[in-house]
């Protein structure tokens, strides 16, 4: 699933009362609102157990990365409605929707986080500061940024002519291999050809049934794929990852979605610069796959960081791909050994850059970048975390 497009934020506007509210306590809202979230999903979760057990990771919700992520697109949308000079979090709800569709997210599902969120805004301010006009104004603040994400993610299943949330498929597991102590590659293939071939950088999402009877999703992105097969890379550092190592075995059944992620190659010929740490990879190796395989003569760069040359788990896979290409380089940088990624003097000029790793590695990367003076439109990244609004 992928659209050309942004999500629509340029034409949401609050009324004038709206807005002078929204003004007026923002900062008290904004102060309270990792407070908020807590409270909010500990609500939702208890009226909707089968939300936490089938579609949220649980991972995430004991970690709080969960709230935080949606503390901050909360409070970035309601900055972008009041202040001409906040930045447009556009870039936030692309990945956002993104995510939901991967998840098979429908609208009738914002109503159920809008009533469970304002409840939660309720009990921690307290009745006295949630009047009736400060509910209404943040309610209109949550539709407009609602209606902003169902329609992008309309676009993103009518992209692949799917109904809302008809994202889910059965797969066979067909191949599965170990690339590294902690990494496992898997091929998952569709017997009726039921899947949809990926924009290279996108993920899937594979679901699993787990020993307590909860079906929990991860995203895993994509080395390769079409309409038959999609093959992935597992790192094991959760239930789900854990689950795929120890008892999915070729032969399986399991489940995974049509891709999503708009993290995408960009057509043309403008050199190419791909920048990852650890599983990161995954992505890039999906890109170069692209790229070997329409014969693509644009430069391209592979700069990637690992604890050492055994744990980058796709490095024969990159460098087979990188020799495939007629004017490619792969430089890889290992910890064990003293190494620390450096791009100055190693970009292409007004290349198209990628970057996908932890959030210290973007934060890091991405500084140099700026220092170096590149163009911040010419940098695309991906996190796996929901907290890419930290970087």
């Amino acid at each position: 699933m992928f659209v050309s497009s942004q999500p629509e934020t340029k034409a949401v506007h609050l009324s004038p009362e709206h807005e002078a509210t929204i003004k007026a306590t923002l900062p008290l809202v904004g102060g309270k609102i990792n407070e908020i979230t807590p409270v909010f999903y500990k609500k939702m979760f208890t009226a909707h157990p089968e939300l936490i057990a089938d579609t949220f990771n649980r991972g995430n919700q004991k970690q709080g990365e969960q709230q935080k992520a949606l503390a901050a697109s909360i409070a970035s949308f309601a900055s972008m409605l009041v202040d001409s000079e906040a930045p447009d979090p556009v870039a936030m709800l692309a990945r956002i929707g993104h995510k939901h569709v991967s998840l098979g997210i429908t609208k009738d599902q914002y109503q159920i986080v809008h009533d469970n969120l304002f409840a939660a805004i309720v009990e921690v301010l307290g009745a006295d500061v949630v009047t009736p006009d400060v509910a209404e104004a943040w309610d209109a603040v949550y539709w407009l940024m609602a209606d902003v994400l169902v329609n992008y993610e309309s676009d993103l299943y009518q992209s692949n002519n799917l109904e809302a949330g008809d994202v889910f498929r059965d797969v066979t597991v067909t191949s599965k291999k170990q690339l590294s102590d902690n990494v496992y590659e898997f091929e998952l293939t569709s017997k009726d050809g039921a899947l949809v071939a990926p924009k290279p950088g996108q993920y899937t999402s594979v679901g699993v049934m787990l020993d307590d009877g909860a079906r929990q999703l991860r995203q895993y992105s994509l080395l390769a794929g079409d309409k038959n097969s999609y093959r992935i890379a597992v790192q094991i550092d959760g239930e789900v990852s854990t689950f795929l190592r120890d008892r999915v075995a070729v032969g399986d059944q399991i489940e995974t979605t049509i891709a999503a992620g708009d993290l995408v190659l960009s057509d043309g010929d403008h050199p190419v610069a791909l920048i990852s740490q650890g599983i990161g990879s995954t992505p890039m190796v999906g890109m170069l796959g692209h790229l070997a395989e329409v014969n693509a003569t644009r430069p391209v760069t592979v700069l990637h960081a690992d604890d050492s040359a055994e744990s980058y788990a796709q490095r024969e896979e990159a460098q087979l791909l990188v020799d495939k290409l007629s004017d490619a380089q792969l430089s890889s940088f290992y910890r064990s050994e003293g190494d620390r990624l450096e791009v100055s003097g190693r970009l292409p000029e007004d290349a198209d850059i990628y970057l996908c790793g932890g959030n210290g590695f973007l934060k890091n990367v991405r500084e140099q970048l700026t220092a170096a003076g590149v163009d911040e439109s010419r940098v695309h990244f991906e996190l796996f975390s929901p907290n890419d609004w930290l970087v």
